[in-house]
């Protein structure tokens, strides 16, 4: 269109240089080569303006078409420069998914007799996790889960994160009790904090090395460990992270909970919703040098059919326009008698509605759900009854197959005795001949 109307006008009206726009609006949304191409069509354009017009030899024509080259070109080079960067955040944006994947595993939909479903969302734009965690280890007699909070947000505390993390999953499934599980993860998250600003700080000593057993019967198990003992004020600074630690026994209908500076677990019961306050709490972990805490277990009912909800403070911290902080307790009564994974997903809903769609704080939620008595004898009723039809459908067709072959048998043999009978036959005839 611009040729035409350049090719049309007067003489003393050039629109020529107009072509340039081509070139970079074509940047804006296509790549490097489809740009080009547009800046080579635009040259083509100019000179075909040139030719039926005033000649390409004239300095105004010249002066255009040099500009127009020296325009496409950099639109070119900088739209190449910006695709090569795209690639690169494609490539650290995968790796670091991949990272996150590993550091925060997906929990099961199922473990033992709980069902369980979880939720993550990251503070940070571009980030799946950030400095929440959570994680369940299977036992001999149950299950053991931990949900914890690092100090901070978002990817900086990633580090902490995995050392709890790598701890809780390398002595979650020993034989512990649980305080003894909970002083050995004060003692690890000292331990590393400690090694951290030895390290910032110059400092050549090593701090000790956490305890290997998470206080043993010699404590008691209500100590912070060894490693926890060694650990300075100085050197642990601001650095700490508050979590709350259960061991749910496949059996019976009770809990055990530690409650180490987290907000407390929500117990949903008949439809009711119940805050498990912990009546002893204990410290946040990493700051066992400091108070040198004693971890005792709060025993809770959790019946089948109950639910449990754990979360970190980015869940009730949430603020509306107003400012006001998100009424988990109201809220989840809502959803008290849905499934573990439903549940999460009407409060992941509620909740980013209620914060305007952008948390301020990274957030957690795991869900568990005991599953009835009755409900698992039912379900292995049905894989009973399944397995016993599949053995009677096994069986008829054995006994429908042997009958089969005893009466293919039956008809070879015949067919084998007539033959030698006939045979004998034959031969009394010609000795009789």
């Amino acid at each position: 269109m611009i040729t035409v109307a350049d090719i049309l006008s007067p003489p003393n009206i050039h629109l020529g240089p107009l072509l340039v726009v081509a070139p970079a609006i074509t940047a804006s949304f296509a790549g490097a080569r489809l740009t080009a191409l547009v800046g080579v069509i635009g040259v083509a354009a100019l000179v075909v303006i040139g030719v039926m017009r005033d000649g390409l030899t004239t300095s105004n024509h010249e002066t255009q078409l040099a500009a127009l080259i020296l325009v496409s070109a950099l639109v070119v080079a900088f739209r190449a420069l910006r695709d090569r960067h795209t690639r690169e955040l494609v490539q650290v944006r995968s790796v670091s998914e991949a990272t996150q994947r590993v550091l925060l595993r997906p929990l099961p939909t199922r473990i033992g007799p709980l069902r369980i479903a979880s939720v993550y969302l990251a503070a940070e734009a571009e980030a799946q996790i950030g400095g929440d965690l959570y994680a369940a280890s299977r036992t001999s007699t149950g299950t053991r889960l931990i949900v914890g909070d690092v100090r901070g947000k978002g990817l900086t505390s990633l580090g902490e994160a995995a050392l709890l993390l790598g701890a809780f999953r390398a002595a979650a499934h020993l034989q512990a009790t649980l305080p003894e599980l909970a002083a050995y993860l004060d003692g690890s998250v000292s331990w590393d904090l400690a090694a951290a600003a030895s390290a910032d700080g110059g400092d050549d000593g090593d701090p000790e090395p956490p305890p290997d057993g998470g206080g043993g019967e010699e404590d008691g198990g209500g100590g912070s460990g060894d490693g926890a003992g060694d650990v300075k004020p100085s050197d642990a600074g601001e650095s700490f992270i508050t979590a709350v630690i259960l061991d749910i026994p496949d059996h019976g209908g009770q809990i055990q909970v530690i409650n180490c500076g987290h907000p407390p677990p929500l117990l949903l019961h008949a439809g009711q919703v119940h805050s498990l306050d912990a009546a002893r709490p204990a410290p946040p972990l990493g700051l066992g040098g400091l108070v040198e805490p004693r971890y005792e277990a709060d025993v809770f009912p959790f019946a089948g059919g109950d639910r449990l909800l754990l979360y970190t403070d980015g869940v009730v911290e949430a603020r509306n326009g107003d400012r006001d902080f998100y009424p988990l307790t109201e809220r989840i009564r809502a959803w008290a008698t849905e499934r573990p994974a439903a549940l999460l997903q009407h409060l992941r809903r509620d909740l980013l509605g209620y914060a305007g769609g952008r948390l301020g704080d990274d957030a957690a939620m795991v869900a568990l759900e005991r599953v009835a008595a009755e409900q698992g004898t039912v379900e292995g009723e049905v894989a009973a009854e399944q397995g016993t039809v599949e053995g009677e459908v096994a069986a008829e067709q054995g006994t429908v197959e042997g009958e089969v072959a005893a009466e293919q048998g039956t008809t070879e043999q015949g067919a084998t005795e007539g033959e030698v009978a006939t045979e004998h036959e034959a031969a009394a005839q010609v000795e009789t001949g």
